[in-house]
């Protein structure tokens, strides 16, 4: 028995078995955000083979609050999530592999990314990601762990596992996606309840055991908790996971290349033509119009004509502080040309 997993060998349903298992399992995170941080601690921990995790966003002072794997440093530095957390693992557990990617989810690549994956925990900010993973899980067999919180309210549900409803099928039941942690603020408690079922129904895939099925919900503040068997709401039409599935939401015609961010007054733009191109000659370049340049290897931020901006290695750009996407293409056109 290696030493450092002892307690949790020692744990019956896992055993020395099972513990094999899970270093030798692959899991996807998409989102380093609160959710993601919290499951991605607890599988370094754990001993889980590798961990790739995906964001697209980068630190701030609001994130401390509840996003575990960060430091203040790492918010001065203007670090990604994405960086920061492989950074913050590796010094968890230097047994595992950890691959991390500052990237959207798009119709592009959430595919590839899902392919050759043991399972995928969503700890993502907004359901059009969530719905390109359901499909792009189910399209490559590959088990999808949904998490969602907001408030003290938390939920959960596994996908892809058994002949059960997908999240397709289930949009007419959740609740409406109408509040976010930036209207209605969020507690980090709830945010440890819903990882840890996540991370725990990841534990029982991965050694054979029963995964549990039910849509559950808790309310942390009220007291409220509900288990939901939603076996009969499966749509035998379904266009995600029925026999003829067409997985729509990996369909590039429902594509955007401009998005506001969810809950905040941000834009994300992509602009392909800066995609891999060398930040210090753009940093240098803005120069002389910006104020509060920062320039690393994996982005240029910056205040500019009032906004906050950031652009980074992919070609994405966030323009703080307007959700008018006219405007924020507008800044973005008079700051680079």
């Amino acid at each position: 028995m290696i030493e450092r997993y002892s307690r949790q060998e020692l744990f019956d349903p896992i055993g020395e078995d099972g513990q094999k298992k899970i270093g030798q399992a692959h899991v996807l995170i998409i989102g380093a955000g609160a959710l993601g941080s919290a499951s991605a601690e607890m599988f370094a921990r754990s001993g889980v083979g590798k961990l790739t995790i995906v964001d697209r966003d980068i630190l701030d002072w609001s994130n401390l609050q509840r996003q575990q794997l960060y430091t203040e440093k790492d918010v001065r530095d203007q670090l990604p999530k994405a960086v920061a957390a492989k950074r913050r693992l590796g010094e968890l557990n230097s047994m595992i592999e950890v691959e991390t990617f500052t990237a959207d989810v798009t119709q592009e690549n959430a595919e590839e990314l899902a392919k050759g994956k043991t399972l995928i925990v969503d700890a993502t900010d907004n359901i059009e990601t969530r719905l390109l993973m359901n499909d792009a899980a189910l399209k490559t067999s590959t088990p999808f762990l949904m998490g969602a919180v907001v408030a003290s309210y938390g939920l959960t549900y596994c996908i892809g596992i058994g002949n059960h409803p997908c999240l397709h099928c289930l949009l007419d039941t959740l609740p409406p996606q109408t509040l976010t942690c930036d209207t209605a603020g969020v507690i980090s408690p709830i945010i440890q309840v819903v990882a840890a079922h996540q991370v725990t129904n990841a534990f029982k895939y991965i050694v054979g055991e029963e995964v549990d099925h039910r849509l559950k919900s808790f309310d942390l503040w009220t007291g409220e908790q509900a288990a939901i068997d939603v076996t009969t709401l499966r749509r035998h039409n379904c266009p995600s996971c029925s026999e003829k599935a067409e997985y729509p939401f990996l369909s590039r015609e429902n594509q955007t290349k401009t998005a506001v961010l969810c809950g905040r007054d941000t834009v994300q733009l992509t602009l392909s033509r800066y995609r891999g191109v060398e930040l210090r000659s753009i940093a240098e370049s803005i120069r002389p119009i910006v104020s509060d340049l920062i320039s690393n290897m994996h982005l240029v931020a910056c205040h500019f004509d009032g906004h906050r901006i950031v652009l980074f290695r992919d070609g994405r750009m966030l323009v703080h502080g307007t959700k008018d996407i006219v405007e924020a293409k507008t800044v973005a056109a008079k700051l680079l040309g």
